[in-house]
């Protein structure tokens, strides 16, 4: 009767043991797993980190004065895993809408409803768009334009400029318009685009000016070179020399006599369309939109600022705007 009892216990003692094992097996797996966790986190803190600072590198290197939107420096490799690629596009080729707003010049309204028609926003919507947006950025209290959306306790123009073009998506009637993808991709608030940049609008920003579309295609085949693309080597190069001006890049209202020639323009002072007589027109003016992604390992960064090349102490390049996308 004794051998089975001793079986017994020597049985529930290798069963505890084995739970015990069992036990203990899963506390340093556990361990082991947490351990893990934190290195993997650490880890992506750490390429977090690294990605952030190439990301700035580049956003660095562009603020050189001798650097130039196809400059080599703008993509850089530090290692097998980290590295930055920069791209510089003008600003100012964009509709600045504090510019074409301010003063009521029905010449700069009327690039800015052109483009919209252009968007397939039909009259009597861009009517109501642009005068509620006469209204928001208007200083004086109290003024109503037409066709504008009436003020409300719900809506009150603050009556000051635009401080990012995110604003316009506040303003009455361009909803619908702000809705679609890409909308913003032609509009800027940048004080330092007092005027258009025809080395950089876009197909559409150019059709706004009132330029027909087989003379835009022409400029922009011309303009881009034989890749196609701006801002590389084969763009169309020009000279204060060649046009008899003084291209000044920082100015308004100048254009090389290739530019002139190549849009059709007028070169006689007294013939010039209003646009270039009235300082509306430019060309590779020195605002540019920096955009710099840094990369380490699988992780980047973005970081996007807005510099001019004029404007800033001592000569420095002025950083209108910075952030990270």
């Amino acid at each position: 009767m004794k051998a089975p009892n001793s079986k017994l216990r020597g049985g529930a003692a290798l069963m505890l043991a084995l739970w015990a094992l069992f036990l203990l097996s899963a506390m340093v797996i556990s361990w082991a797993l947490d351990i893990n966790s934190r290195l993997v986190v650490s880890g992506n803190a750490s390429r977090v980190l690294d990605a952030e600072a190439m990301a700035s590198s580049g956003a660095d290197v562009a603020l050189h004065p001798l650097i130039k939107p196809d400059s080599a420096n703008l993509h850089g490799q530090m290692g097998k895993h980290e590295g930055y690629d920069v791209k510089m596009i003008g600003e100012c080729g964009r509709l600045n809408l504090n510019f074409l707003a301010q003063g009521e010049d029905p010449a700069k309204l009327e690039i800015l409803r052109h483009y919209l028609s252009l968007k397939g926003v039909e009259l009597n919507n861009i009517d109501a768009m642009v005068d509620s947006l006469l209204d928001w950025v208007s200083p004086g209290q109290g003024i109503h334009h037409l066709n504008a959306c009436p003020e409300t306790d719900d809506y009150r123009p603050p009556h000051a400029a635009l401080t990012s073009v995110d604003d316009v998506k506040k303003v009455c009637g361009w909803d619908e318009f702000t809705s679609k993808p890409g909308w913003d991709e032609d509009f800027t608030v940048t004080g330092n685009c007092g005027c258009i940049d025809l080395g950089w609008a876009s197909r559409d920003v150019l059709r706004a000016l009132g330029l027909g579309d087989d003379k835009v295609d022409q400029f922009l085949q011309l303009r881009r070179g034989a890749d196609g693309l701006d801002g590389t080597a084969d763009d169309l190069q020009v000279s204060a020399a060649a046009s008899g001006v003084a291209l000044n890049a920082a100015a308004c209202g100048q254009l090389p006599v290739e530019i002139q020639a190549a849009l059709g323009l007028n070169l006689q002072p007294q013939n010039q369309p209003p646009m270039l007589a009235q300082g509306l027109l430019g060309f590779n003016l020195p605002v540019f939109r920096v955009v710099s992604v840094g990369k380490s390992g699988d992780v980047s960064r973005t970081v996007q600022m807005v510099v001019s090349r004029v404007g800033g102490p001592g000569g420095r390049p002025l950083i209108v705007s910075w952030k990270e996308l």
